[in-house]
This record gives C-alpha cells, structure tokens and sequence, in this order.
C-alpha cells in the first residue's frame, strides 16, 4: 500500500501504554532515506521540529542537558545516557512488549562535537522568541547598512533572512559561534 493510505492514522507506542502517535507526512520522508514511515522525535531535530510545529504538537524533551532520559520518558529510562545503556533499555522494552521486529547495528550519522569529537544529540531547549515580523525587518535593515565582500552575497542573504520562519535571540554558546 501507499504512504497516502496511511494519511490522518495513528499507531499506539511500543513503550508508553495508552500513548497513540498520530502518522503524518513530512517532505524529508522518502523511500530513498528510510522506509517512508519513521519515528517523530520533535525536540530533536529540525525537520521534526517543522512537522511537528505545523500539525501543533508539543515539543517534549525526554533528554536532559547530560544527553540522560527524564523521568518523562518512564521510570525504566530515567537517568540512562541515550546513546549507551539508555539505548539497550529501550531495545529490552521494545522486546518485552512484542514489538521489536529486527534488530541490527547500524552506524548513526549523528553531527559530532568539533572539541571532543563526540557525538551530540540535537534536543530543544528554552528560549525567548519575539515577534518575527519585527526582527526580520530590524535584521534586514541591518544588514543593508553592513558592508558585505562580495557585495553579491547581500541579496542571497536577505533572501535567507526572508524565508527564516522563527527568531530566536539566544546566549546558549558563550564560547563563542565557530
């Protein structure tokens, strides 16, 4: 059958009893790039994030700031890193209650940290969001006042900045942007 037969269902989650999660298209879903039906992780990757935003579901962060679950992702996960024993708990759930169908390694391509050549794990974090019309005419009045080498690079730019959908000011990275 066709991914549009499954339009507007929903499957229960292998680990949450009474938690339905809702199928739903998203663009970055293609045959080439997985099966055509993948899980949905919100706060963890912006793709997620845009589906997610557009069909108005919440954005719950099961990660802390440790890459640990929170006791929102069940007492079974709390405190266990994601990417080690929080990943073999998860596995043990999903064979518990029937539903694992397969299970292999498979090397992840998770961005990596450029300091300590670890992987990272994208999660959503708190911030102040201001009203986008404002900042994107104040940004684009800015940046015509910047001069920019090449000078062609600045119409690409307030393109980019006409097209950016969320605004967010942020003093997450005191270190400094690379």
């Amino acid at each position: 059958f066709s991914g549009a037969d499954l339009a507007d269902g929903s499957c229960a989650h292998p680990t949450i009893p009474g938690r339905v999660s809702p199928l739903l298209p998203a663009n970055h879903v293609t045959m080439t790039k997985g099966t055509g039906l993948v899980h949905t992780a919100p706060a963890h990757g912006m793709e997620d994030y845009s589906v997610a935003s557009h069909h108005q579901l919440p954005t719950d962060c099961l990660v802390d700031e440790s890459g640990c679950f929170t006791e929102a992702a069940g007492p079974e996960l709390k405190n266990k890193n994601v990417l080690e024993e929080g990943n073999e708990a998860v596995i043990k759930m999903l064979q518990a209650a029937g539903s694992l169908l397969k299970e292999e390694k498979y090397i992840h391509s998770y961005p990596y940290d450029w300091r300590t050549k670890k992987p990272m794990i994208i999660r959503a974090s708190k911030q102040w969001f201001v009203n986008t019309a404002d900042v994107k005419a104040a940004a684009q009045d800015a940046l015509k006042k910047v001069k920019v080498i090449p000078t062609s690079a600045v119409n690409r730019m307030l393109e980019m900045l006409d097209r950016r959908t969320f605004w967010c000011i942020s003093r997450q990275r005191c270190w400094g942007v690379p």
